[in-house]
């Protein structure tokens, strides 16, 4: 009777133990024979301009929560690994490229990419029930400059109630530590580092996210991770009038949280739960 029960006991403990590591447990999901999961092309308005972009469709023909992707500068990482997993979660992920980027048409600028994230909610509405997006859990989730993009959207978006900033970069704070006259040419963007910090230089006031008073993310849910302690006072900031639904960590990592994938998404999938 004894080794019956050390077997279970020792099995109990490991999975106890693979429960709380970084681990992920991925099974292949059995589609959907009337709306199997898939991915569907998008060429979404902006302004006077198109974008591209492309959705990973959830399995199954009912309406699902779906997360809106929004890169960085130039927009290298992608986080498409993300993508896949939250949608083997239920959720559509949204993708796309910011005006001037990446072969979308229009200019690219830091304040278009805001503008483009609110033309592609409206999108998201519009098309709701062809794309099968449940308009009340519309969540944002951007990286690097894209998180600066996702909190400056979610500041005029009163609608989306949830907003993922990785790594943010609070311009108007530290676009200057990158001297713009190093000639680097962003050809994917169609334009200079020197021609977007001018637009900054002009506007310092907006850039900077400590300037914003974030009355409007009150019943709002925010989560910010950084592998720095830089935003540390715009986490407070932000924290200030949403104490309860706001929260900040600090991981040990590099920019693109290379050794932190499987953390990241587990963090993530249970944030967009909630």
């Amino acid at each position: 009777m004894k080794r019956p029960i050390l077997l279970l006991l020792l099995l109990f403990i490991q999975a106890k133990i693979f429960a709380q590591s970084d681990s992920l447990v991925l099974r292949d999901v059995t589609p959907d024979n009337t709306a199997p999961a898939g991915m569907a092309e998008l060429i979404i308005p902006s302004g006077n301009s198109l974008l591209a972009g492309f959705m990973y469709r959830a399995n199954g023909s009912q309406k699902h929560p779906t997360m809106l992707l929004l890169h960085g500068l130039p927009g290298n990482e992608r986080n498409l690994d993300i993508a896949q997993f939250v949608r083997s979660k239920g959720w559509n992920v949204l993708y796309f490229d910011y005006r001037g980027s990446w072969g979308s048409q229009g200019t690219f600028s830091f304040k278009n990419c805001v503008d483009d994230v609110i033309n592609v909610v409206e999108f998201c509405k519009k098309y709701q029930d062809s794309l099968k997006i449940d308009t009340s859990r519309i969540v944002l989730f951007g990286h690097s400059m894209g998180a600066w993009v996702c909190i400056k959207a979610l500041e005029q978006l009163p609608t989306v109630k949830k907003g993922f900033a990785l790594s943010t970069w609070n311009i108007g704070t530290y676009y200057n530590s990158i001297s713009p006259k190093t000639g680097r040419n962003l050809f994917m963007l169609n334009t200079t580092l020197e021609d977007l910090y001018n637009s900054v230089d002009q506007n310092k006031v907006y850039f900077n996210l400590l300037n914003d008073n974030f009355e409007s993310f009150r019943g709002k849910h925010i989560f910010m991770i950084d592998e720095h302690k830089f935003n540390s006072q715009l986490a407070e900031t932000i924290k200030k009038p949403n104490p309860s639904t706001f929260e900040y960590l600090v991981w040990q990592t590099d920019h693109s949280f290379t050794n932190k994938r499987v953390a990241l998404m587990k963090r993530l999938v249970e944030f967009l739960n909630r």
